[in-house]
């Protein structure tokens, strides 16, 4: 298939920029695979849309302020952006302007609090290290910024620090919040539990490479960024005690999608694990263990896109983005939503 199969035509005002007053006051558009159809609703309607043939997995991971401002002793300004832990105090991160920063390389954040560079210009992603535990949390803690993604034109707020995170948000180590949970609030997690509707917990640490785009014509040459993911035993051992009991496993958000489906069998049932995932869905890819979704609008030409198309087929995918953009709906990380069964 080629990268053009997954475009469509977004207006820059319907990019949401910031929440719904109320979480779960979102607008969600419901399709129906086997009927082919589309309705619109309310994620507060998740309780009455769904029942207790199914359950739900939502991931836990909670983001941080991994964006970071300092400058070099030249004075000139270098933008730190935290990727994830490599080992101790050594982080790897995108360093901008990446070239000018030379191995042995400081940059300061004040006259004590630094991070040094301990390798050389090259990759996209280099090595950097604080000075100390205490050097790294300090900073991190005083001048580290939630990351916004780069389509919200606007800095972190304060309410961002709470309207960024899901409610559930726990395991620390994130760089972009898993949006299809932003969703759910304090009253469809009772209602949902009223239902008997369970929900089950993984964790996928999102890394920036979730925005990167596909700029290769044919999508098979495309590969994503390698992502922490992690499944324990008990919760492996309660999803698959609930698929053979018949149970339909709906999945919240693309990053809970591609930690089950790299962790599954063909069968569907899942192995417990934990390490980098890399999986990379699209057309014609066979869901094994995903059975319904819950997902947020994504940008065009992006593996977030086809992610889905492979779960419900691009046409009819198409079809409701084109729906939604008609009737307004709200894109992207502070957007809308969509239910797919």
């Amino acid at each position: 298939m080629k990268i053009s199969d997954f475009d469509y035509t977004l207006p820059q005002e319907l990019i949401a920029q910031y929440p719904a007053d109320v979480r779960s006051q979102s607008r969600m558009l419901v399709l129906n695979r086997e009927r082919q159809t589309i309705e619109d609703r309310h994620f507060c309607d998740l309780p009455e849309i769904l029942d207790e043939s199914y359950f739900l997995v939502v991931n836990d991971s909670r983001v941080f302020k991994a964006r970071l401002y300092g400058k070099k002793q030249t004075g000139a300004q270098v933008e730190v952006f935290l990727v994830r832990r490599q080992k101790g105090l050594e982080w790897v991160a995108l360093l901008r302007p990446s070239a000018r920063i030379k191995k042995g390389d400081r940059v300061y954040f004040d006259e004590e609090l630094y991070v040094t560079a301990i390798d050389n210009p090259g990759e996209a992603e280099r090595v950097i290290a604080f000075a100390s535990e205490k050097a790294e949390g300090q900073v991190i803690g005083k001048y580290g910024k939630l990351p916004l993604p780069p389509y919200i034109k606007r800095d972190a707020g304060e309410s961002d620090d709470d309207r960024y995170q899901t409610v559930y948000a726990a395991q620390l180590g994130s760089v972009a919040a898993p949006t299809a949970g932003l969703h759910f609030d304090d009253d469809v997690l009772r209602r949902l539990d009223g239902r008997g509707i369970a929900i089950e917990k993984l964790t996928l640490h999102v890394g920036p490479g979730t925005f990167k785009p596909v700029t290769v014509e044919n999508i098979e040459d495309h590969s994503v960024d390698p992502e922490f993911a992690s499944l324990s035993d008990k919760t492996a051992a309660t999803i698959n005690d609930r698929k053979k009991a018949g149970q339909k496993l709906a999945a919240v958000g693309t990053t809970s999608i591609r930690t089950l489906e790299a962790f599954a069998h063909d069968d569907g049932l899942l192995v417990p694990n934990e390490k980098m995932v890399d999986l990379f869905i699209y057309p014609p890819y066979r869901y094994k263990a995903v059975e319904a979704i819950i997902t947020n609008f994504h940008l065009p030409r992006t593996s977030l896109l086809m992610l889905v198309a492979a779960f419900c087929g691009r046409e009819f995918l198409l079809s409701a983005y084109e729906h939604a953009v008609e009737q307004n709906y709200r894109f992207y990380s502070y957007g809308d939503c969509m239910l797919i069964l």
